[in-house]
């Protein structure tokens, strides 16, 4: 599934995994986040309610990740790779920004809208 992402004046686009996590994560958009920055490194949001966790977990990811952390039901998106190890229980990734992770690279907390593209 291709989503499209706003995020200030850009927009980019992403694909979701195959998957149960990533299909319930379907099912809540469109939606509209104001996403905070963790070490410099991605962008976070809180969802609305907590994913199926039925999906492999890793402790690594890569720059333009789309993942989900189950302890605080947060959806992340990585911008930068700091090296750093996931703390356990790890993510579940739900997808990847096709291009345009930079968009995400300001400082502060932003507006993000993810819509599913038809």
């Amino acid at each position: 599934m291709k989503l499209r992402i706003k995020i200030n004046e850009r927009v980019v686009s992403a694909t979701l995994n195959s998957g149960e996590t990533a299909s319930d994560f379907a099912s809540l958009l469109p939606l509209t986040l104001e996403m905070n920055d963790l070490f410099q490194r991605e962008k976070y949001a809180h969802l609305p309610r907590a994913l199926s966790e039925d999906a492999p977990r890793t402790r690594s990811y890569e720059v333009g990740d789309i993942a989900y952390w189950s302890p605080a039901h947060d959806v992340a998106i990585f911008y930068r790779k700091d090296g750093q190890a996931i703390p356990a229980p790890g993510l579940i990734t739900l997808g990847k920004l096709d291009s345009g992770a930079d968009a995400f690279d300001v400082s502060g907390s932003v507006r993000v809208t993810i819509e599913r593209v038809e």
